[in-house]
C-alpha cells in the first residue's frame, strides 16, 4: 500500500467516532439554543414576577393616598414594604409627589416626566440610584380638586432578582450538562449495538482468508439492516465477477495446457530424431518442427485472442467502426494466405463508403480475420470467399461466404464451443477456436452472429442491430 494511503487511512477517524461526532454536535448545538433561549425566558420570567410584587407594592401605597379639605394625604401601609422583603434584604426606596413637590419619600429618586405617564397605569423602569441598579415601578393619578398629578413611585435593588436569575440559570445549565453527558454515555453502546451487523459483515468477510482455496460464494451474513444490503450485494456481485474471472483463467489455463501438449510433444520427437538421424531425416525432423511451430503459434495466438474476446470489466468507449475500411484491412492480411491456397477474396457492397457502426474496431477486425481464416483454410482450391456487407433501417450485416464442404445442420451450433473439430481425416488441421473467439467477441459487441442456410459452403452471418 502507498504511503499517502496509509497516511490518509491513520488521519481518517474511526466510522464509530464520526457517528458520535454526528449525533453529540446537533445535540450539543441544540444544548447552545435551548441555553440561550432559556436565559432569556429565565430571565423575562424573573423580570415579570418580580415587577407584579413591585407592582402590588405601588398599588398599595397608591391607593391611600387621598383628598382631605383640599390637601393630599397618605398613610403608608406597612404590608406594601413588607411584600418587597427576600432573602438578600434588597433596599426599597420611594417618592410620592404632588407635581413638583415633595409629599414624602427620597427626593432625589429619578422622577419621571408626568406627561408621559399614563393616569392609573403602573409603569416599569430601570435606573441608577445612589450607586446601584434598581427597578422603578410608578404610577400617575388624578385626584379630585387637585390641579396638580400625583405622581407614586417605588424602587428595589437588583440582588434578589440576580439571584434567582442565577439559581434557575445554574439549574438549566446542569440539568443540560447531565443530559448531554447522558447521552454520550448511552450513545456509546448503542452505537456499538446499530454497528453489530457492520461487524458481522466483516467477520463473514475476514473468515474467507482462513480458507485455503479461494471462497467467491455469496457471503453469509445472516438479516443486515436495510443500509447495509445494498453495500454486501454490491459485494456478492464482485465476488461473481472474481468467480468467472478465476473460472476463466482456470479454463485458459486447462486450454492451452491440452493444445500445447501435442505440437510440443512433436517439438520434442524431431528434436531427438534431428539429433541422432542422417541429414534426409534431419531435414525432414526440421521440416516437421517448422510446422509444429507454425501450429504452436497460430494456437497460441488464438487462444490470447479469445482471452482478449472473453475479457470482463469496464469496456473501452465504443466508437463509430467502418466496415469497409475493416474488412479491406483483413483482406490485406489474409491475402497471402489466400494466394497460398488458391482462392480468391472478394468484397461486395455499394459505394465506396462502407456502412459504419458503434463498437471497437479491434474485436470487429478480429471476428471478420477468424471468418475469412477459417474461409480459406476450409475451402477447396479455385474457391471463393466472399465479405458481403447490407445496411438496413433495422441492422447492419456483415456475410461472409466460402465454397467449402459446409456443416451440417446438426453440427451447427457445436461448432461454437471451444476445440470442436469436425473436418474429415485428411482436412487441414486447426485448434477449433474460431468460431468460439467470434461468438464470444460477438457478445461483448452485442452482436449477434450466425450460420445460414445454403446449398453448399458455408455462409456466417454477423448482424449488427441498431441501438435506439
Amino acid at each position: 500500500m502507498p504511503a499517502e494511503t496509509v497516511a490518509t487511512d491513520r488521519g481518517t477517524p474511526a466510522l464509530r467516532t464520526r457517528l458520535l461526532v454526528a449525533v453529540l454536535g446537533p445535540l450539543l448545538a441544540a444544548a447552545i439554543l435551548i441555553g440561550v433561549v432559556g436565559a432569556t425566558l429565565i430571565a423575562d420570567v424573573v423580570r415579570r414576577t418580580n415587577d407584579r410584587v413591585l407592582g402590588g407594592a405601588l398599588g398599595a401605597i397608591a391607593e391611600t393616598v387621598q383628598v382631605e379639605r383640599g390637601e393630599v394625604t397618605l398613610d403608608l401601609p406597612a404590608a406594601a414594604f413588607g411584600m418587597l422583603e427576600n432573602t438578600e434584604r434588597d433596599n426599597v426606596y420611594y417618592r410620592v409627589a404632588v407635581g413638583n413637590d415633595l409629599l414624602t419619600g427620597y427626593a432625589d429618586l429619578p422622577a419621571p416626566d408626568p406627561a408621559t405617564l399614563a393616569i392609573d397605569v403602573p409603569r416599569y423602569r430601570f435606573a441608577r440610584y445612589r450607586g446601584q441598579k434598581i427597578r422603578i415601578a410608578e404610577v400617575r393619578r388624578s385626584l379630585p380638586r387637585i390641579d396638580k398629578p400625583v405622581i407614586v413611585q417605588i424602587a428595589e435593588t437588583l440582588d434578589n432578582r440576580g439571584a434567582l436569575t442565577r439559581r434557575l440559570m445554574l439549574a438549566l445549565l446542569i440539568g443540560e450538562c447531565v443530559l448531554v453527558g447522558a447521552a454520550a454515555l448511552l450513545l456509546r453502546p448503542a452505537l456499538g449495538w446499530s454497528l453489530r451487523p457492520l461487524a458481522r459483515l466483516r467477520g463473514a468477510v475476514e473468515a474467507r482468508d482462513e480458507r485455503a482455496r479461494p471462497d467467491f460464494s455469496p457471503l453469509d451474513t445472516g438479516p443486515l439492516p436495510s443500509e447495509l444490503r445494498p453495500l454486501a450485494g454490491a459485494f456478492d456481485r464482485l465476488l461473481a465477477q472474481l468467480d468467472t474471472a478465476t473460472v476463466g483463467v482456470r479454463r485458459f489455463t486447462a486450454d492451452a495446457s491440452h493444445q500445447m501438449r501435442t505440437p510440443l510433444s512433436v517439438l520434442k520427437v524431431q528434436v531427438a530424431l534431428a539429433r541422432r538421424g542422417s541429414d534426409a531425416e534431419r531435414r525432414e525432423a526440421l521440416d516437421e518442427i517448422a510446422d509444429a511451430v507454425v501450429r504452436l503459434e497460430r494456437l497460441v495466438t488464438q487462444l490470447l485472442a479469445l482471452a482478449r474476446a472473453e475479457e470482463a470489466g469496464v469496456s473501452a468507449p465504443l466508437e463509430a467502426v467502418d466496415l469497409r475500411e475493416v474488412a479491406a484491412a483483413v483482406i490485406t492480411r489474409q491475402i497471402n494466405h489466400a494466394i497460398e491456397a488458391g482462392i480468391d477474396l472478394t468484397l461486395e457492397g455499394e459505394g465506396t463508403a462502407g456502412p459504419v457502426v458503434s463498437g471497437h474496431r479491434t474485436l470487429i477486425f478480429e471476428i471478420l480475420s477468424n471468418l475469412v481464416d477459417n474461409g480459406i483454410r476450409y475451402n477447396r482450391r479455385g474457391g471463393t470467399v466472399s465479405i458481403m456487407l447490407e445496411a438496413t433501417e433495422a441492422a447492419t450485416t456483415v456475410t461472409i461466404a466460402d465454397d467449402g464442404p459446409g456443416i451440417a445442420p446438426e453440427h451447427r451450433e457445436m461448432v461454437f464451443d471451444r476445440f470442436v473439430r469436425l473436418g474429415a481425416p485428411g482436412s487441414p488441421e486447426g485448434s477449433g477456436l474460431g468460431l468460439a473467439i467470434v461468438r464470444s467477441a460477438a457478445a461483448r459487441l452485442k452482436a449477434n452472429v450466425t450460420l445460414a442456410d445454403t446449398d453448399g459452403g458455408t455462409t456466417v452471418v454477423l448482424r449488427f442491430a441498431h441501438r435506439a
